[in-house]
């Protein structure tokens, strides 16, 4: 008898992309140890980019969102509700003080999440897209040793950056928990302690943006071009940077002020906002590191 076929659901397309996605990892596992050696290929080049090329790649990236919206839209979407369950999390458990670092502190571990986004519009961009499953294709990629060692390293800042912000509250408002919500929001804008805890906290979150920024400007999509290894490819970030540093000033604002206003609504605007800013993130990199 001849075998049916039928037309897969998003369910089945997802697991057969997780069962990918885990046989790939379990695969390399082994290669964790030598994820920060360069693997034998020259040094990337960087070349100087202005605001225009800032502007093309924002382009570009939401004509990649527009081109499979829907797509990307489902997995963004696990992002916001992420979000809304650690901070009930956080307002169950008595950990008010920590939703704001744990909301603003994404930033720090979006490049992370955002390698599925580049996958996609690097399928793309050589013609072989075929939907949101491509994302799951990072874990076959050569470079997943490297790129699971620099996320590691990612979610490693973002543990110390709530490190961090908890200290400054406890130094400043605490130790003891806030009583209400209300009673939290008042004492850190009417009271000198308060102000202390917003300024400190500002500068210091500020110094673990920018060292996120300069590490993974274009690490995390380089490893997917090309498997350089993790200290080739933090170094060729940081010489981007370097390079343009005005430039990559503007593009660290452009994600702070994406992020923001994704988050207003709920979180729920990062499902659009991430999005176009990961696809425009691949695009950035094809302009700042020479094919």
């Amino acid at each position: 008898m001849a075998a049916q076929h039928h037309v897969r659901n998003p369910i089945e397309w997802g697991w057969d992309g997780l069962k990918g996605a885990g046989h790939a990892i379990g695969s390399t596992a082994t290669t964790l140890e030598g994820a920060w050696d360069a693997h034998g290929t020259a040094p990337p080049v960087v070349r100087r980019i202005g605001l225009d090329d800032l502007r093309q790649a924002l382009r570009e990236g939401a004509r990649d969102f527009g081109a499979c919206r829907t797509d990307v839209v489902f997995l963004c979407l696990l992002y916001p509700i992420a979000g809304l369950v650690i901070s009930r999390f956080a307002f169950d458990y008595g950990m008010l003080p920590l939703v704001f670092p744990l909301v603003s502190g994404f930033a720090l571990i979006a490049p992370l999440f955002g390698v599925g986004l580049y996958e996609m519009s690097r399928r793309r961009e050589l013609g072989i897209a075929r939907g949101w499953a491509d994302a799951f294709a990072v874990a076959r990629s050569p470079a997943i040793g490297s790129i699971l060692a620099l996320g590691l390293v990612l979610l490693g800042l973002f543990a110390l950056w709530l490190f961090a912000a908890n200290l400054i509250y406890t130094v400043t408002l605490g130790p003891d928990a806030p009583v209400s919500a209300v009673a939290f929001a008042r004492d850190a804008v009417t009271t000198p302690e308060g102000w202390t805890m917003v300024i400190a906290g500002i500068a210091v979150g500020f110094v673990f943006a920018l060292a996120v920024l300069v590490m993974s400007v274009v690490s995390f999509p380089l490893l997917l071009d090309r498997n350089v290894g993790v200290g080739r490819a933090v170094a060729t970030s940081v010489a981007a940077v370097r390079a343009n540093p005005g430039p990559m000033a503007a593009w660290g604002l452009v994600i702070a002020a994406g992020l923001v206003i994704g988050a207003i609504p709920l979180l729920m605007g990062l499902a659009i906002v991430l999005p176009i800013l990961g696809h425009a993130t691949w695009h950035l990199y094809r302009k700042v590191v020479v094919h």
